[in-house]
């Protein structure tokens, strides 16, 4: 067995995955307070909906961020790329 087959070394990609997406998630909420503070001292006061979409562009732009970048680490990583290089015809054409 390789790579997400065995179960050992899923669990561990799977772990590192979410640290990945714990640590660029924490990232985004400080990002988004320092967003808010700034945008706040540029235009005045925010109203709470202009502090929730400041918030959740910033965090979910940031996340998603972390969760691709952590699935394409993975999917190196546990040799799925190379499997599909098994499936690619070669430049030749055969």
């Amino acid at each position: 067995m390789t790579g997400l087959d065995d179960p050992h070394y899923a669990r561990f990609a799977w772990r590192r995955f979410r640290r990945i997406l714990a640590a660029t998630t924490a990232a985004g909420v400080v990002a988004a307070g320092v967003a808010i503070v700034l945008v706040g001292r540029a235009y005045g006061p925010l109203g709470w909906v202009a502090v929730l979409a400041l918030f959740g562009g910033v965090v979910g732009s940031v996340a998603m961020a972390g969760a691709l970048m952590g699935l394409a680490f993975m999917s190196s990583g546990t040799g799925h790329d190379e499997a599909v290089d098994a499936f690619t015809p070669d430049r030749d054409g055969r």
